[in-house]
């Protein structure tokens, strides 16, 4: 802890070096959020969410996505070794499962396990930007989105560009991005590949990751639009301990395709979104890497689903609606031959009470062939004190249904329960936005009350883990955070951007003797995060990244990270990254240890 507070004390100083005088607005203020129905500017927004943007992309030491939102408060990165070949990402002290993955507003859930959720098929180099969402989600985005949803966004570029990237570091670690935008006429494309290998860091942790990426659209005239988008990926590695200490030989192979279509309607007072998309994961698991004949399993799961999403302003306010439909099925050597159908019913309002009040509210209703109906309203209030303050508040019910690993699975250290019902949340939070002159505050107060908890157990280490509901059990944090970012001066020295922020959760899930518990209590406790990007002259910058994690019951750690990047934004640059420059003994998922100091280095080429 005394590390933790000596680097809150040179953040600290740091930021005091604002004196550069420039009070930018911040544009990360006018972003329009990207919720799939009623979409309102990031500042009017009355939820706690966060923008990764660009800047934060290419600046933050990392080489995937997983790494990135490792920095995000309130988010709980759980990787199994480098570069996120495979992570779990929870939100507000909630499972990797209770977390909803969305690509473009397209909904990533794997019906076979929440463990693939992360398997985004876009190379880094084309995000454009992540929001993410804290708290219930269910009224927005629909089922799964449990404790909160991250959406990834790419856009589509006017202008032609091309983006090459290759690195090498520690771990015969290295890897190749490619993005290039290619318009033709009023039709927009852009194409993005991948590839990233390494040796592993420790015994059996090698890993090949690659992407492929395809995205086009075309303005057909004023008011209609179509967009589609391709997309594949290939993870394949070596998995020790990933889901086992008593096997150290595990591996797998997962290749995830996602495809979709989507046309938009824009007139003055009324917007519709039509979408249809198609995912499909194969996952292949063996539980001794050349003996697949000792125990592996084959999974194929398929998502086939129907949306159309819009609104129509009156006189009364916005009011948005939505229907979907999705077909989700599984075949599989160990789970069986499974199908589910899932449709859902959105209908919300946002209206301005005088010129410093707003409310929104709403209802998402979901019936489930296993399940039938379920119904999951919410609300918000926001109320601008001034054009610098804004307060807010909400109330909203969220729902998970368990997975097919979660019901059927049979393995020698996992099985499934088929008589498990689905969770379900009611969420409460209240909080204030300060924004002025370039920086950004938030403090939040936020209760989760669940019924039903999933959750994995077993009475001794002898006996499988079998997941059972939970009759109830409260999560309550408190999240705060500072945020300052100016535009580049050109200055010798110049702070560019200074972040730091606090999140406490505490649980009261109380250990039933005699039975051990996988994740609850296992959550986020607590998280202090820190990060100053300083500008030095008009092509060096340097970017100091910190992380202190203390989970329930877990040894805490704190993580240095480091990246200095030369014109970045010209047209051939460099970059160097140092990971973990404390040499931390870490854990971050099930008894995996984590690297210690870790290098790498690159080049980035930009032609437009």
């Amino acid at each position: 802890m005394k590390k933790v507070l000596l680097c809150m004390v040179g953040f600290g100083l740091i930021s005091s070096l604002k004196a550069q005088n420039d009070t930018t607005t911040q544009k990360l203020d006018e972003v329009i959020i990207q919720e799939n129905r009623i979409q309102i500017p990031f500042s009017k927004q009355s939820r706690n969410i966060t923008l990764v943007d660009k800047q934060d992309i290419e600046t933050t030491p990392a080489r995937s996505l997983q790494e990135i939102l490792s920095f995000v408060p309130g988010v709980d990165v759980r990787q199994r070794g480098v570069t996120g070949v495979q992570a779990d990402i929870g939100i507000r002290g909630g499972s990797f499962a209770q977390t909803l993955m969305l690509l473009n507003g397209i909904k990533l859930t794997d019906p076979q396990t929440g463990h693939h959720m992360m398997n985004i098929p876009v190379p880094l180099v084309n995000v454009d930007r992540v929001e993410v969402l804290k708290g219930p989600g269910s009224r927005i985005f629909g089922q799964n989105a449990y404790a909160g949803a991250i959406n990834v966004i790419t856009s589509l570029n006017d202008e032609k560009y091309l983006r090459f990237q290759g690195y090498a570091g520690d771990f015969g670690m290295k890897g190749v991005n490619f993005a290039g935008s290619l318009p033709a006429g009023k039709y927009r494309q852009n194409l993005a590949l991948s590839y990233d290998d390494s040796n592993g860091y420790q015994y059996n942790s090698d890993y090949k990751v690659s992407n492929v990426f395809y995205e086009g659209g075309i303005d057909l005239n004023d008011q209609n639009s179509l967009r589609g988008m391709i997309a594949y990926t290939d993870r394949t590695f070596g998995a020790n301990g990933f889901y086992t200490s008593a096997f150290p030989d595990q591996w797998e192979s997962i290749q995830t395709t996602l495809a979709s279509l989507s046309h938009k309607l824009s007139l003055s007072n009324f917007y519709l979104n039509t979408r249809t998309y198609y995912r499909h994961n194969a996952d292949e698991y063996r539980l001794r890497r050349n003996e697949p004949e000792f125990y592996q399993n084959n999974h194929t799961s398929e998502v086939f689903a129907l949306e159309a999403n819009g609104n129509f302003k009156s006189s009364l306010g916005t009011t948005g609606f939505g229907l979907e439909t999705r077909k989700e099925s599984l075949e599989s050597n160990n789970l069986g031959n499974r199908e589910r159908n899932l449709s859902g019913i959105f209908l919300e309002h946002f209206i301005n009470l005088g010129s410093k009040v707003d409310l929104r509210g709403g209802i998402y209703s979901n019936f489930n062939s296993d399940y039938g109906w379920k119904h999951f309203p919410g609300a918000e209030v926001g109320f601008q004190a001034s054009e610098a303050l804004r307060f807010y508040s909400g109330y909203g019910v969220s729902y998970r249904i368990p997975s097919f690993t979660d019901l059927y699975y049979v393995g020698p250290t996992n099985i499934g329960n088929d008589q498990l019902e689905p969770e379900e949340a009611q969420n409460f939070e209240i909080g204030a936005k300060w924004a002025k002159a370039g920086f950004r505050g938030e403090l939040v107060y936020f209760l989760r009350n669940t019924d039903n908890l999933i959750e994995w157990t077993r009475p001794d280490e002898n006996t499988p883990w079998q997941p059972q509901n939970f009759n109830e059990v409260k999560f309550n944090g408190i999240e705060a955070s500072l945020f300052y970012r100016v535009n580049p001066s050109g200055n010798t020295v110049q702070v560019k951007e200074f972040s730091f922020s606090y999140n406490y959760i505490n649980a009261d899930l109380v250990q039933q003797p005699g039975v051990e518990t996988r994740y609850a209590l296992t959550a986020l406790k607590n998280q202090v995060i820190g990060g100053v990007l300083v500008g030095v002259g008009k092509k060096i910058e340097w970017n100091t990244k910190m992380r202190y994690v203390e989970r329930m019951n877990q040894d805490p750690y704190f993580v240095l990270d480091m990246r200095a990047d030369y014109n970045r934004l010209g047209k051939i640059g460099f970059f160097a990254e140092a990971s973990n420059l404390t040499n931390e003994e870490y854990i971050e998922a099930a008894t995996i240890q984590m690297p210690g100091r870790w290098f790498r280095a690159g080049f980035m080429l930009n032609i437009q």
